[in-house]
Order: structure tokens, then sequence, then C-alpha cells
């Protein structure tokens, strides 16, 4: 089989999609690092920012929403009730169910893990880039948001 030579600017998108997706990996990577040790598990963490932005929810509407069997909700949100993170009130349409909402010391946590990161990239910002690095870091953002479908 003969293979097409592939035109210079498709071999230029597809080494900076690679590069792209390489870098945006470690930086989220980094901004993890900032959190403090003993963080949360991947369910757990995915549970509180479910109800940090959908709001409050029952187990079977979680577990609906994660695709995992009510059973494995269950033990994720026990788990989470235990460090304090989650509280459930009766359901007042159906007794039977508990409506879950995070507490005000997971809303605080969540809080200052976010200040921890963003402080971390703000200094990065501030004492790696020169001031005109820090305007194309500016462009580029604006267009990482078109990339994301969050128009600039």
């Amino acid at each position: 089989m003969d293979e097409q030579p592939i035109d210079p600017q498709t071999a230029r998108l597809s080494a900076l999609t690679g590069e792209l997706r390489v870098l945006l990996s470690r930086l989220a990577r980094r901004l993890r690092e900032q959190s403090q040790p003993g963080d949360i598990s991947w369910p757990q963490k995915s549970v509180i920012l479910r109800l940090e932005r959908e709001g409050p929810a029952t187990v079977t509407a979680l577990a609906r929403a994660e695709g995992v069997r009510p059973q494995s909700m269950g033990a994720t949100i026990d788990t989470l009730e235990a460090a304090g993170l989650v509280s459930g009130t009766p359901d007042p349409a159906d007794g039977r169910q508990t409506i879950l909402s995070l507490t005000t010391t997971c809303r605080q946590l969540i809080s200052a893990r976010r200040a921890a990161k963003e402080d971390w990239l703000f200094r990065a910002i501030q004492t790696k880039l020169t001031p005109q690095e820090q305007d194309e870091l500016a462009s580029a953002t604006k267009l990482i948001k078109r990339l994301t479908g969050e128009e600039a």
C-alpha cells in the first residue's frame, strides 16, 4: 500500500494536539499535588462535586448519575458522612429516602483546596512568566475556552 504524505499543517496540528494533551495533564497533576495529603478517593470526590454542582440528592439519584449500584454508592456516602463531609435529612416526599447535601465543613474544605491550587498557579504564573508571556497565556486561555465550548 502506498502511504499518503501528510501535509505539513496536519503534521503540525497533530504534534500540537499531543503536546497540549500532555502539558494539560501535567498541569492538572501539579494542581492535584497542591491538595493536602489524605485526599478523598476519586468516587468520593466525584460525589462531592456532583452535590456541589447539582445540589442535594438521594443515594439512588447519585448512584444513577455516577453509574454505580446503590449499594456501592451507599458505601461511598457512609465514608463521606463519617468524615463529616455530607449529611442527610429525611426526604419530605418519601420518608424512606434521605436527601444528602454537603456540610459546611465540606464547603470550607473545597474552598480552601481551590484557594491553595489557585495560589500555587498564581505564584507560578507571576514568578515564571514575564508580563508579555502572561499576556500570551491570557490569549491562550481564551482559545482553550473556545476549544471547550465556553466561547471566550
